[in-house]
């Protein structure tokens, strides 16, 4: 009797560690399912931190605007800390952009979590039914029958065991499909949460295209009456001159700068070759000297001489402007190095890529600049977004090309 109790005590204690071990393997698949979105989780929550600071940079800029301190600025000033706001709110509209194609990634995981969930919860109904069915077929009195067969009492304790065995692995296949269950229903609800999730960041983008929209309009206005005034339009046409020969100036200086660079690479290569050593080179990306179009779009505006409405004389247009929404994207019309990614009153946020061979481009009026000085670049490779920073009435791309220091018909090299 007292051996009995023992086998019994040992067979609860067996039954008990193989449920924990089944627990333990359910949470470890549930954990598993759940570890390839880790990385994105992350993203999010990193890009959700970047939004609290687009935040709190605009809530500075607000409070600058509504002090008397903007209103005494010069109107040139004024549009400067309008296009900073402009170009803040294109970077919060990327922000959400950018987690909005994160929870579109989370979202198809979670679809194929669920998928795997419910093909796991199958197979476990599918070996619950067959033992179901084979239990009815036989019934409990085999158990009895097994025992009643033996021949001696060790032979008896084995069979006992056995008896424990199956007995357990009916439990085992009984809570794994219960553990399948609860994993199907956890990864559903995952899913529903990420969705709602995912809805709240697409009302937040429809607000900030709303808000971009209310200050490009303000940001135009000013343009517009400061074109009005006959002595606030020649500063501004001024204004743009200067823009136009000290970015230009400043251009030929850095590509001579970059040309010596190349020059000294060259020949520190050719000297390592002589000594045969063996050194590793700076890249100088090229271009192929094939420039393509930088945004899609048509040009309301070319190179070339044109007639002031106003003024009645003739001024140099030194690029061309072509129209396209705000936040289209601005791609290098060639591969080459950043010589410049800034801010001028003139030409609002701009990019200047050198292609090598003295050749240049410049993007200007940009709500958005996406490189920085001294990043390789290549062909058809995101440099920002249209906007109409600086002095400009409307989105649209104004694009130069520059041959060794002097401005060219764009049309011509596209």
């Amino acid at each position: 009797m007292n051996s009995k109790k023992v086998v019994r005590m040992i067979a609860i204690i067996l039954a008990i560690i193989m449920l924990f071990s089944i627990v333990m393997i359910a949470i470890d698949a549930l954990a598993g399912t759940r570890a390839s979105a880790s990385v994105t989780q992350d993203q999010i929550r990193r890009l959700r931190e970047e939004k609290k600071e687009y935040e709190s940079e605009k809530r500075e800029i607000n409070s600058r605007i509504n002090t008397i301190e903007f209103e005494r600025m010069a109107e040139m000033d004024r549009k400067q800390v309008l296009d900073e706001r402009i170009s803040l709110t294109g970077r919060e509209i990327d922000n959400i952009n950018e987690t909005i194609n994160q929870y579109n990634m989370l979202i198809t995981e979670k679809e194929y979590e669920i998928i795997i969930a419910q093909n796991r919860e199958e197979e476990q109904l599918a070996k619950y039914k067959a033992r179901v069915r084979d239990m009815e077929e036989k019934g409990i009195i085999s158990y009895f029958e097994i025992l009643f067969d033996s021949t001696s009492f060790s032979d008896l304790l084995a069979r006992l065991d056995f008896v424990n065995d199956i007995m357990r692995a009916d439990e085992n296949v009984y809570n794994a499909l219960q553990q399948a269950q609860q994993i199907t229903v956890y990864a559903k609800e995952a899913l529903e949460v990420t969705k709602a999730e995912l809805n709240e960041e697409l009302e937040n983008l429809e607000i900030l295209k709303a808000e971009i929209e209310v200050q490009l309009e303000e940001a135009h206005a000013l343009i517009l009456k400061m074109e009005a005034d006959l002595e606030l339009q020649r500063q501004l046409r001024d204004q743009v001159i200067e823009s136009e020969n000290r970015v230009q100036k400043e251009i030929n200086a850095l590509e001579e700068e970059l040309r010596k660079q190349r020059e000294l690479e060259r020949q520190r290569l050719l000297a390592a070759q002589r000594a045969n050593q063996t050194t590793t080179s700076t890249q100088y990306i090229s271009g192929t000297g094939e420039l393509m179009w930088p945004v899609n779009g048509r040009v309301t505006s070319y190179f070339g001489i044109r007639r002031h409405p106003v003024y009645g004389d003739n001024r140099m247009h030194t690029g061309i402007d072509i129209a396209a929404s705000h936040g289209t994207v601005i791609v290098a019309a060639d591969s080459g190095v950043v010589l410049t990614s800034s801010y001028d009153s003139g030409y609002g946020n701009y990019v200047v890529v050198s292609h090598g061979g003295g050749v240049t481009t410049l993007y200007a009026h940009m709500s958005s600049r996406s490189v920085s000085v001294g990043t390789s670049v290549t062909k058809g490779q995101q440099l920002g977004l249209v906007g109409s920073t600086g002095v400009s009435t409307g989105p649209h791309l104004h694009f130069e090309v520059s041959v060794n220091g002097s401005r060219i018909n764009p049309l011509n090299r596209l």
